[in-house]
């Protein structure tokens, strides 16, 4: 028996009939509230950042920032469209093909950006503590733009060659029908999968490596006699971070295993196992962005406490001499 999961139900295909299990009013309810909760509360928080980075030009001219508010724009439009698809699924269970290819697609772009923007940030916290001297022309504002633009083209070839396939071995009846959107019934193709997995080991390894090696030189520059200490461990500490948050998303690609071993575990869990790995998965990653830089980072700090801290102004008494 075939399965098709995804955070409205799971869908269990047998030979003679298909099974429907779907959460109850109340669950579905909940689960909603909770989710849409938490992107209005990480949507003011990265919109916070965003107008904090726009209205203060030190920012625009700090390759280390530009990098940072593209990772927090990039994981906003991710954290939306995701969680669109998530209500979406609850209320009317089958869109069309054409209408969720557009989301499935702005969703593979932004989820591939992740990564690679973090490599990115990691080599240019490498350059700035071990090669201090060369750090302003080696990381200049135009090379930044330039590299956000081959983060989007990188992060875009898997998503496109995907729609390539599809037009190519989907009949046209099917563009035209609806369907769960979810990546595995849109991309159905068996050469999708195998070229997905293909991408996925390449960019990931890419990055892993970018961020084992970058903390690793960082690391021995702290110990060095002659590196500013407290700026190296940060940057360490900065990286260390990156790589936790490369861990969770690389999880969204051992997906398929571990959700076989818990619902081996756990069948009569099936969708709250579902629910918990799209928190872990998509909701956690993006809650650590604002993290590592919006509360660690003193200069974002100071232009950043406005917005989250209520001044009270003392008034003070009016006499009747005064009057």
């Amino acid at each position: 028996m075939n399965s098709t999961t995804g955070p409205f139900g799971t869908t269990f295909r047998g030979d003679a009939a298909t099974i429907q299990v779907r959460d109850t009013f109340s669950t579905a309810l909940a689960k909603n509230i909770i989710v849409v909760f938490v992107w209005l509360c990480l949507s003011y928080i990265n919109g916070a950042l965003v107008h904090t980075f726009f209205k203060n030009q030190v920012f625009y001219e700090d390759p280390r920032y530009i990098l940072f508010i593209h990772m927090v724009i990039n994981d906003a439009v991710q954290l939306t469209v995701t969680m669109t698809l998530f209500v979406v699924s609850y209320v009317f269970f089958r869109i069309n093909v054409a209408f969720c290819s557009f989301f499935i697609l702005i969703a593979i772009f932004t989820d591939m950006n992740t990564p690679l923007n973090l490599a990115a940030m990691a080599i240019e916290r490498y350059v700035a503590i071990c090669n201090p001297l060369r750090h302003s022309q080696i990381c200049t504002v135009h090379r930044t733009c330039i590299l956000i633009a081959v983060i989007w083209v990188a992060g875009a070839v898997p998503a496109i060659t995907d729609l390539f396939i599809t037009l190519a071995t989907e009949p046209v009846d099917f563009f035209h029908s609806s369907i769960f959107c979810i990546h595995s019934n849109m991309f159905r193709a068996p050469a999708v999968y195998y070229k997905r997995q293909a991408f996925d080991i390449l960019y990931f390894s890419f990055v892993s490596l970018t961020i084992i090696y970058t903390y690793l030189r960082i690391m021995f520059a702290a110990r060095a006699a002659t590196t500013d200490r407290s700026s190296a461990a940060k940057a360490r500490n900065t990286i260390l971070l990156h790589g936790v948050q490369l861990l969770i998303c690389m999880l969204t690609y051992v997906r398929l295993v571990l959700e076989v071993a818990l619902v081996g575990a756990f069948p009569k869990h099936v969708l709250e196992i579902r629910y918990a790995y799209y928190l872990v998965i998509y909701i956690l990653p993006r809650f650590l962005s604002p993290v590592v830089y919006g509360v660690r980072d003193d200069k974002i700090r100071k232009y950043l406490k406005g917005y989250f801290v209520c001044k009270l102004q003392r008034v003070r008494p009016i006499t009747l001499l005064e009057r």
